[in-house]
């Protein structure tokens, strides 16, 4: 019986020891396991900065005095001479313009001077339309000049077709062109007949 509680208790002790290193193993082994946290520098605070002292400012600056001039003294300003009032000018009148010229009415056309064929004919006159070439206007125009005969036309020499031709205007070169000293040479002596069969029916 003896024998049988010191076996009992030899195992019982071996199986409390396995039991304990167990134990240990396994806390070991977890320890083991868990991380372990770094441990974190702590920074130290930066030093305080140093000030900076400039030396050309810190050096001492001698400063020499201000001197100031005497200022001279002012001379009073003389008194000013009243200035004389001025005469206002008086408005120059604008002169007169001259007056225009008036235009001198344009001559009355003379009558040109006839020879003395054409001087010693009355003064009746004669239908000038009959002339072929010769209308109202120039009617009119050869009346003005002084003609108003069939003989006066018929007596005309060179001399006096230029002189008339001149004056004719629009109608210049009418006398020689349309033969009026021929025609009237027919009509101042009443050859009507000669005159149709030259000029045409009157």
């Amino acid at each position: 019986m003896q024998e049988f509680f010191m076996d009992y208790g030899l195992w019982l002790l071996v199986a409390l020891l396995v039991v304990i290193a167990l134990v240990f193993l396994l806390s070991g082994r977890r320890k083991a396991e868990e991380p372990v946290e770094p441990s974190v520098p702590v920074a130290s605070p930066p030093p305080a900065p140093t000030p900076f002292v400039d030396p050309i400012i810190a050096a001492p600056v001698a400063v020499s005095p201000v001197v100031v001039a005497p200022v001279a003294p002012v001379e009073p300003i003389a008194a000013v001479e009243p200035v004389a009032p001025v005469t206002p000018i008086e408005p120059v009148a604008e002169p007169t313009p001259a007056p225009e010229p008036v235009a001198e009415p344009a001559p009355a056309p003379q009558p040109i001077p006839a020879s003395p064929a054409i001087a010693a004919i009355s003064d009746e006159l004669d239908d000038l339309l009959r002339l072929k070439g010769v209308g109202p206007k120039l009617k009119t125009l050869l009346i003005e000049l002084g003609v108003t005969r069939y003989a006066q036309i018929a007596a005309w020499g060179d001399a006096d077709i230029a002189a008339i031709d001149a004056k004719l205007g629009n109608f210049k070169g009418r006398p020689v062109r349309d033969q009026w000293v021929d025609q009237a040479r027919y009509l101042a002596a009443g050859d009507i007949a000669g005159f149709e069969a030259k000029y045409g029916k009157l």
